[in-house]
């Protein structure tokens, strides 16, 4: 990337400023017009920041109009983000593409970044999607209640979420989901739910935010899509750094932090219905048969870090961290296997 030292020096001084500044991004000896912001919450004040790109217009050469390079700061293995993307995947729940690049900031470098899709029109139409309203769960109040998880009354119902697409009036409809998961009888529950939300789509990725143990996953971090044909609301997955056993400031979680019934409103009225209960057994039982296994993720950690290793010394933030990157795999291997035994001994409270 290409700044104007002028540019470079406000937006350093500027770290919440999120009007995008011009820069040029250049990529295999091709320069694109582009502007640049920080992204993001308490990772703005690392040393090592995220960016988004915004391209203005379609950017064929990259396939977006905007896109976010990721820092994976407090990730020692850097792959946590992309991991977590590929997992979602295999087990059937949309998310987005992203792979790992090498950044320099006007001829220094910068690092590895995560170059991550940003979940929005243009990430629809690659997935043949119709067109519908995208919400990002920003902060911990997209918890799916009427309540913070202070337990005090929301200043709106839509707190916590930002419109990515969409127009003001499905806000409206985004506010009724919330009224509907609060309000709708015990009894009714689990005929009326499938009226607003994809039941099934959004057990799987219960299954892969629980495998996974992204613990601010159930309460932000993911984005709100409702299908344009449909009607009906479904998650995507969306910062997932925090996981396979270390949390967003990269200290080590025990395996069982997360309990296998996962935790927010919407979550917890789901799963006390018996149907749904039952289905999100099974398919969880798949999961930690089948995919969420050692035998099956290794393979994708090996690959992964394969390509990282030759540029681990080139980032000026890590550096001397090349022994912790080195032992993650097993770090994470050995989550993955408490983790998957943690979840077929608690299989049965879901019966």
């Amino acid at each position: 990337m290409i700044m104007d030292r002028e540019h470079l020096t406000f937006l350093e001084r500027n770290i919440w400023h999120e009007e995008p500044i011009s820069c040029q991004l250049v990529a295999d000896n091709l320069s694109h017009d582009a502007g640049i912001t920080y992204r993001g919450n308490h990772t703005r004040k690392f040393q090592k920041k995220s960016y988004k790109i915004d391209f203005g217009i379609y950017n064929e050469e990259f396939e977006a109009r905007e896109m976010h390079l990721n820092a994976e700061f407090c990730d020692p293995s850097f792959i946590r983000n992309k991991l977590s993307f590929d997992f979602f995947k295999m087990i059937g729940s949309i998310s987005p593409d992203c792979n790992h690049v090498l950044i320099e900031m006007n001829g220094e470098p910068a690092g590895i970044y995560l170059q991550l899709e940003s979940v929005d029109d243009v990430f629809l139409q690659k997935r043949h999607l119709p067109y519908g309203p995208i919400y990002y769960a920003s902060n911990r109040q997209s918890n799916f209640s009427l309540l913070t998880t202070k337990g005090e009354p929301k200043e709106s119902l839509t707190s916590g979420y930002v419109r990515k697409l969409g127009k003001e009036e499905d806000d409206l409809d985004l506010e009724r989901l919330i009224i509907k998961i609060n309000s709708i009888p015990r009894n009714d529950f689990g005929e009326e739910i499938g009226e607003y939300l994809d039941v099934k789509k959004y057990l799987t990725w219960l299954c892969g935010a629980v495998c996974t143990q992204n613990y601010d996953g159930f309460i932000q971090n993911y984005a709100l899509y409702r299908h344009g044909q449909t009607g009906l609301y479904e998650n995507i997955p969306w910062d997932y750094d925090a996981t396979f056993g270390r949390n967003w400031n990269g200290k080590a979680m025990k395996y069982n932090q997360v309990p296998i019934e996962g935790f927010n409103t919407l979550t917890a009225r789901i799963l006390d219905v018996k149907e749904f209960r039952i289905q999100y057994r099974l398919l969880l039982e798949e999961i930690v048969e089948e995919y969420f296994t050692v035998k099956k993720i290794e393979p994708m950690i090996t690959n992964l870090y394969n390509k990282l290793r030759p540029h681990i010394a080139f980032d000026p933030y890590k550096m001397t961290d090349i022994e912790l990157f080195e032992r993650e795999p097993e770090f994470i291997l050995q989550f993955i296997l408490n983790r998957n035994h943690y979840l077929r001994d608690h299989l049965d409270e879901l019966i």
